[in-house]
């Protein structure tokens, strides 16, 4: 007839099947990005606030000594002039935080425009670690900072997180936000390379910086 035996059929039609569901999990990826961000959002119990300028914040109760004195503490008495050629929430670097590794794990987040040469950082299975994201905030408060980050393995989506940074103002010096601690993958069988996709936006649902990288996970440390 057609040549095949029932096993070879068999296990043809499975891979068939493998490779469809491969295929709709990447396409609905894409298609169901910012539902799945709203969702995450919904998960961390969070509800955007009204917003309001930093001017307005500036001018609320002005005479109430101690909101006055916090205000200062939080926002600094020198207010940041904003220069609208200048992105308010400017991302500078990734570090990962791990006791063990033998060097500093950080990577440059101040251009990223060329996809071609991606990012990497490589670690040892089973570490525990944080990420820390430095930024710069320029001009205007900056409400509801969260960073949003999935991993892929071979195509396939293996673990997303996200991550509420919180409400940041304007300062002429870097700030930081650090996860909480997460576990590299362990065995043999988790080994290898995996593509990371990560993305900072806030309350207005601006994309303050979207970008890609490789974490490799190895048998030991690489000097």
């Amino acid at each position: 007839m057609l040549g095949l035996d029932v096993c070879e059929f068999g296990g043809q039609v499975l891979e068939l099947l493998w490779l469809t569901m491969c295929y709709r999990g990447i396409l609905a990826d894409k298609k169901d990005l910012y539902i799945e961000e709203e969702e995450d959002d919904r998960n961390l119990g969070y509800t955007a606030p009204v917003q309001k300028s930093l001017e307005e914040i500036q001018a609320l109760d002005k005479d109430d000594e101690s909101l006055v004195k916090y205000k200062q503490t939080l926002l600094g008495k020198a207010t940041l002039l904003a220069d609208p050629s200048v992105q308010n929430v400017q991302v500078t670097r990734l570090t990962l935080l791990c006791d063990e590794a033998p060097r500093p794990l950080t990577m440059d987040l101040t251009e990223v425009s060329d996809q071609k040469d991606k990012k990497s950082i490589s670690i040892k299975e089973g570490v525990t670690f944080r990420l820390q994201i430095d930024f710069k905030v320029n001009g205007e408060i900056v409400s509801g900072l969260r960073y949003h980050h999935k991993m892929f393995r071979k195509g396939i989506m293996v673990d997303k997180q996200t991550y509420m940074a919180g409400s940041f103002g304007p300062k002429e010096a870097e700030q930081e936000f650090i996860t909480p601690v997460d576990e590299a993958a362990n065995g043999v069988m988790n080994r290898g390379h995996y593509q990371v996709k990560s993305c900072l936006k806030d309350d207005d649902k601006n994309v303050n910086l979207s970008w890609e990288w490789s974490l490799e996970i190895n048998k030991d440390w690489i000097e």
